[in-house]
């Protein structure tokens, strides 16, 4: 773990609306995004209050911390993030809000893989500097998410001894619900032929879901939204696409879909719907899970390209 200084937390106090105070004895976690907010919830139960900094359909690559975080965050004990240069803005916060809490790199023990928009044109932005040619959207692969439960319940255990055995019993069940899911994307993906498992996006936020599962997914922007695609990658990106006759194409949830659609427009290809890379939609949305969101995107991914 890494200590960054003590995020403090004041009850009224966030972007977001935040629920009142924590009832007596509970542990105090801040997430880095809404991803990570979902699977803290799931392990720690009621244990926990947990307070999501950017939120749903927000994009952590560009977030702008705001004076009230580090507020809310001061009396936090946990303070999870995706590491990998996900969260380029989370040093900065650390160091303005001086904090004590443990700051814990929840992808820690995944294998990474190498940022697939490395080579376009594009100047590197900051958060492209920052996680230095890994991608750092681990949290596309399911087997991977187990790996980040276990350090979420690692993480509560350490903050939390006396309630560790609810954290380890809340992050078993939770991993059963992972194991299913894993299953139930594997068999949706080999129900799609191999040809037809070309697929494009607004940015590289899907490369560990293509590794983990056998599909290709191309993108006219890097790792980051905060970087911008030049006339020439997305010319490249459509002979490319042509050449591999992709059979569907997609917005993200947090991306502007103008570029998206002008490949539509270039190609033929019609837009299959949204797919949500970085964030979860609203609670009562089609994604306000991580689980839920998984077996959207997949089912989303399966329905645009075999017309069902």
């Amino acid at each position: 773990m890494e200590t960054f200084g003590h995020f403090a937390f004041a009850c009224s106090i966030s972007l977001l609306a935040l629920p009142t105070c924590a009832a007596a004895g509970q542990l105090k976690a801040i997430a880095s995004f809404s991803i990570l907010g979902d699977l803290a919830k799931a392990v720690g139960g009621d244990r926990v209050e947990v307070v999501t900094l950017v939120g749903p359909n927000g994009d952590a690559h560009v977030y702008e911390p705001k004076p009230a975080d580090a507020a809310s965050a001061s009396m936090a004990d946990v303070v999870l993030v995706n590491g990998l240069g996900f969260e380029g803005f989370i040093e900065r916060l650390a160091k303005a809000s001086s904090t004590k809490a443990s700051i814990v790199e929840v992808s820690k023990g995944v294998t990474t893989i190498e940022a697939a928009g490395e080579g376009h044109e594009a100047e590197a932005t900051d958060t492209e500097r920052h996680h230095g040619g890994i991608d750092p959207h681990a949290f596309q692969s399911v087997p991977n998410v187990r790996i980040y439960v276990k350090n979420i319940a690692d993480a509560f255990c350490a903050a939390d001894a006396a309630d560790c055995a609810v954290f380890k019993a809340n992050a078993a069940a939770y991993d059963i619900k992972l194991a299913a899911l894993d299953a139930d994307i594997r068999a949706a993906v080999a129900s799609i032929p191999e040809r037809k498992r070309v697929i494009i996006t607004s940015h590289d936020a899907f490369g560990y879901f293509a590794h983990e599962y056998g599909l290709k997914f191309l993108a006219p922007e890097g790792i980051s939204t905060d970087s911008e695609a030049s006339a020439s990658d997305v010319a490249k990106l459509i002979d490319q696409l042509r050449a591999d006759k992709a059979s569907a194409l997609f917005v993200e949830n947090i991306s502007d879909p103008r570029l998206v659609n002008q490949i539509s427009a270039e190609t033929g290809i019609k837009v299959g719907g949204a797919l949500y890379s970085d964030a979860l939609s609203a609670a009562d949305g089609t994604a306000g899970t991580y689980i839920e969101m998984m077996r959207y995107n997949v089912g989303t991914i399966k329905g645009a390209i075999l017309g069902s």
